[in-house]
C-alpha cells in the first residue's frame, strides 16, 4: 500500500470515528467520550497489521459494528467501547485481565462474552452446535448487551459479505435466519432482524431474493403514488384536529414477502399488503391511547377497515414491548393497505427495542414484559440436564410465537404464546405453582390440562401439595418454561437409573472391545435412534436395551455407512467409489455428480421437495439412508445448512436425457365448456408430456384440479406451466411438493 494510500486510509478511520460519536443515540457525556476515544485507540493498535477479505483495514469492522450499538440498538458508552473492542481479545495478545485494568470490569465482562461467543464452531454435530448456541445465550445472565452487541456484530458480518466464498456465505446466512433474526425479532429489535432477513435470503436463496428486488424497483414508482395518494387524504383531517404527526410509507421487507409467497402460494403481484403506512404522532404519557384512537377514528372515516385484521398491542403490548395500532383498511384501487399508528416513545421502542424500554422506565411502575422474559430465559439457560437440541428448537419456537392475553383470578394480565395450554398458564405464574397443579378452570369451568387457551380467557390453577407431574405432562404444554420444569422433576429419578445404565453401559462395551466415549455414545444414541445420551444411559439402566442389539451395534460400526462416504468424499479423484463396480453404475448415476471433483454417487431424492432435473439442489449425508437430496429452497434447508454444515455436499444435475420424472401441478380456475379437452390438447399434443393422471372438479363455476405429468426435467415443466396458463378460464397453476 502506498504513502498516500495509507493517508487516505487514516483519514477515512477517523472520519468513521467522528460519524460514530455523532450518531450516538444516547447523549455522550466527556467522560463517556474519554471513555469511548480510549477504546477507539485500543482497538485501532491491536488491529493494525489485520486486514478484512475485501483487503480493507480491519478497524473498519468493529467500528461498524460500534455504530451498530450506538445508532440502531442504542446502547450508551459502556456499550460502544465494548464494541470497539469485540475482537481485541480473540485476535491479538491483549487479554480480558488487560482490559479490566485498563477499563473497568464492566466492559471486560462483555468483551469476555464476545470472546466467548467468537470461539463457538458451528461445523460440528447438532447437538454439539444446539449446546453452543445454549452456552452463547448464557452470556444472557451476565450481560445481555453482550448478545446485542453479537447481533450488531453479525449484522455487518452480513452485510459485508460479498467476498467469501458461496458454500461459507450459505452457511452463515443459514445460521443467521436458524438464530441470529429470531433473537433480534424477541429482543425488539425489528429493523435489525428485517435486515438480517432480507440479507440471510440473499444468500440461500439469491435468484428469488434478486427477482423480489427487481420487482420491487420496477413497481416502486406506482406504490410511492399510491402511498403519497392516501397520506394525502389522512394528512388534511389530521391537520385539521391539529393532531402534531409524520407519516412514512414503509415497503414490506423482501424476506416476508417471500415468506407470503410460499405460504400462501402466490406470484409476486398477488401479494397485495406490500406496503405499510406508519403514522407517527407526538403526545405527553396521559394523552397517548386517546390520540391512538382518535387517529384510528379518522383513518376508518375516509377508509373501510377490515375488523379482523385490526391489531391493538397498545391496551395489550407484546412482550417484547410493542405497541401500536395496525389497521388494514381497503385503500384505492381495491388494494389492503396496513396503517401503523404509533407514538414517538412506541417508535423509539419499536426501533430500538430493548434499550430504549430503560429511556422510558421511570414512567413503568411495572416489571417490563421483556425483563420478565428474560428472566424465564436465563432460568431456562440454567437448567443443565435439558437436551440443547430440544431446548434450541423450543427456545427458537418460543421467539417467533404469536402471543393471547389471559386474565388472572384477579384481572391481571398474562400474555402466552397463542397455543398454550392452562398447564402452561399454570407454571407461567410460578414453577411450584405448576408442579402442583390438580385441574384448571377456565372461565369458572373445569376443564383438562391440555385445554388450550384464547386471548380474553380468565383461568384459575388449583393445587395440591400431593400432586407431581407425571411424562403425559410433557404432551399437555407447549412453553418451553413448562416443559423444562416438568423435565427436571421427572429427571431426578431417571438421572439415578441413567448413572447406573452407564456404568452397566461401559462394562458390556468393553466385553465388545469398544470403549463408551462421546462418539461412541453419539453413535449408540442415532443407532436406537433416541434423542439424547440421558435416554441411552436410562433404557439401559432399565433393561430395555438388551446384550443382542448391543452387538447389532458393534457388527454394524465396523462397516457403517457414515464411514463409507467420508472415505468416497476424501478418495482422490480418478478412484472410483469403493464397493462400486463400474459396471454397476445405473443411468441414474449420470444425472446427479456431488462434490468439487463431479463424484457419482448413489443417492434418494427427498420426499420433502420431491426435486426434479434443473432444480437448484445439494446433498445430504444422513445416518441411515446414504444421500438425500433437496432443493436449495426446501423448506428444510435452513436448518440442515445451519445444523449440519459439515454433512452437507454440493450437488448439481449434469445429464437428465435418460431419466423422466413425476410432478403435480395444481391448476384452479373459472368452470369454462370444453377446458378438460383444451387443457390436454395443451399437454399431451403441443408439449408432448406424458398425462399420468387428471382429476378436476367443478363447484358454482369454479373449477380445482391436479394434474400428474411426467417430464424430463425443470425447463420443459416450466415451459407447460407457461402454457397451462394461457388455456381460456386458467387462473393459476402451481407445482405441488409431496409430502
Amino acid at each position: 500500500m502506498t504513502e498516500i494510500d495509507i493517508e487516505a486510509e487514516n483519514k477515512a478511520i477517523a472520519q468513521e470515528y467522528k460519524e460514530l460519536l455523532r450518531i450516538s443515540y444516547q447523549t455522550l457525556s466527556d467522560e463517556d467520550k474519554k471513555l469511548i476515544r480510549k477504546a477507539f485507540d485500543v482497538a485501532v493498535e491491536a488491529h493494525k497489521d489485520q486486514r478484512r477479505k475485501s483487503g480493507e483495514a480491519y478497524i473498519f469492522h468493529p467500528i461498524a459494528v460500534a455504530k451498530i450499538v450506538a445508532s440502531e440498538i442504542g446502547l450508551g458508552a459502556t456499550s460502544i467501547a465494548a464494541a470497539l473492542m469485540h475482537d481485541v481479545v480473540e485476535d491479538t495478545d491483549i487479554t480480558v485481565e488487560d482490559i479490566e485494568k485498563m477499563f473497568n470490569p464492566k466492559i471486560a465482562k462483555i468483551v469476555e462474552g464476545l470472546t466467548k461467543i467468537a470461539k463457538v464452531k458451528t461445523d460440528q454435530d447438532v447437538s454439539l452446535q444446539a449446546e453452543n448456541f445454549r452456552k452463547m445465550l448464557l452470556t444472557l445472565n451476565e450481560d445481555v448487551r453482550v448478545i446485542l452487541i453479537k447481533i450488531a456484530d453479525r449484522l455487518h458480518n452480513m452485510q459485508t459479505m460479498g467476498s467469501m466464498v458461496d458454500y461459507k456465505q450459505a452457511k452463515i446466512a443459514s445460521e443467521t435466519l436458524y438464530i441470529y433474526a429470531p433473537l433480534a425479532h424477541r429482543l425488539g429489535l425489528y429493523n435489525i432482524k428485517t435486515q438480517l432477513e432480507d440479507l440471510g435470503l440473499k444468500y440461500t436463496e439469491p435468484e428469488v431474493f434478486q427477482e423480489i428486488v427487481s420487482k420491487i424497483k420496477e413497481t416502486k414508482q406506482e406504490q410511492d403514488a399510491y402511498i403519497k395518494s392516501i397520506s394525502d387524504v389522512l394528512s388534511d383531517s389530521l391537520n385539521e384536529e391539529n393532531i402534531e404527526y409524520t407519516i412514512k410509507g414503509r415497503p414490506k421487507s423482501i424476506y416476508s414477502i417471500r415468506r407470503k409467497m410460499r405460504a400462501q402460494n402466490v406470484s409476486f403481484e398477488e401479494v397485495y399488503d406490500k406496503f405499510a403506512l406508519r403514522i407517527i404522532y407526538k403526545s405527553d404519557a396521559h394523552n397517548e391511547k386517546f390520540l391512538a384512537w382518535k387517529i384510528y377514528s379518522i383513518v376508518t372515516d375516509h377508509y373501510r377497515p377490515s375488523p379482523s385484521r385490526l391489531r391493538d398491542w397498545i391496551s395489550s403490548p407484546k412482550s417484547t414491548g410493542y405497541e401500536a395500532l395496525h389497521i388494514t383498511v381497503m385503500g384505492p384501487k381495491g388494494r389492503w393497505v396496513e396503517i401503523q399508528v404509533r407514538s414517538e416513545r412506541m417508535d423509539e421502542i419499536a426501533e430500538k427495542g430493548y434499550a430504549a424500554h430503560y429511556k422510558y422506565k421511570n414512567a413503568d411502575t411495572e416489571e417490563h414484559s421483556l425483563e420478565i422474559w428474560l428472566n424465564q430465559l436465563k432460568e431456562a439457560l440454567e437448567n443443565q440436564s435439558a437436551n440443547a437440541v430440544d431446548f434450541v428448537e423450543d427456545f427458537k419456537l418460543n421467539l417467533y410465537a404469536k402471543e393471547i392475553y389471559v386474565f388472572t383470578p384477579k384481572g391481571d394480565i398474562k400474555s402466552l404464546p397463542k397455543g398454550a395450554t392452562s398447564l402452561d398458564f399454570a407454571f407461567s405464574i410460578h414453577s411450584e405453582i405448576g408442579v402442583h397443579t390438580r385441574g384448571t378452570r377456565v372461565n369458572g369451568k373445569l376443564v383438562p390440562l391440555n385445554h388450550i387457551l384464547n386471548s380474553g380467557d380468565q383461568v384459575e390453577v388449583i393445587t395440591s401439595p400431593n400432586q407431581k407431574p407425571n411424562a403425559q405432562w410433557l404432551d399437555y404444554v407447549t412453553t418451553s418454561r413448562a416443559k423444562t420444569k416438568i423435565k427436571n422433576v421427572l429427571n431426578e429419578n431417571t438421572k439415578k437409573i441413567a448413572e447406573e445404565g452407564k456404568e452397566i453401559l461401559t462394562r458390556k462395551l468393553r466385553h465388545l472391545k469398544i470403549t463408551l466415549n462421546e462418539a461412541t455414545t453419539n453413535e449408540l444414541v442415532n443407532f436406537f435412534k433416541l434423542q439424547t445420551s440421558l435416554d441411552l444411559f436410562y433404557r439401559i439402566g432399565l433393561g430395555i436395551i438388551e446384550n443382542q442389539q448391543l452387538k447389532d451395534y458393534a457388527a454394524q460400526k465396523s462397516n457403517t455407512l457414515v464411514n463409507f462416504f467420508k472415505k468416497t468424499i476424501q478418495r482422490s479423484p480418478s478412484a472410483q467409489p469403493e464397493n462400486l463396480k463400474k459396471d454397476e453404475i445405473s443411468k441414474k448415476y449420470d444425472l446427479l455428480v456431488f462434490g468439487t471433483e463431479h463424484d457419482k454417487l448413489d443417492y434418494k431424492l427427498s420426499s420433502c421437495c420431491n426435486p426434479i432435473p434443473g432444480d437448484e439442489v445439494f446433498g445430504f449425508i444422513t445416518i441411515n439412508e446414504g444421500i438425500k437430496v433437496h432443493r436449495k429452497d426446501c423448506p428444510n434447508a435452513i436448518s440442515l445448512q445451519s445444523n449440519y454444515a459439515y454433512r452437507i455436499i454440493p450437488a448439481k444435475w449434469v445429464d437428465s436425457s435418460q431419466e423422466e420424472f413425476k410432478a403435480i401441478l395444481k391448476i384452479t380456475g373459472m368452470d369454462t365448456l370444453g377446458l378438460t379437452n383444451n387443457l390436454t390438447k395443451v399437454i399431451s399434443n403441443q408439449m408432448h408430456v406424458n398425462i399420468q393422471n387428471i382429476s378436476l372438479s367443478g363447484d358454482a363455476g369454479i373449477f380445482k384440479g391436479q394434474i400428474t405429468v411426467i417430464v424430463p426435467n425443470n425447463t420443459v415443466l416450466k415451459r407447460l406451466i407457461d402454457n397451462i396458463k394461457t388455456v381460456d378460464g386458467i387462473d393459476k397453476v402451481t407445482r405441488v411438493y409431496q409430502n
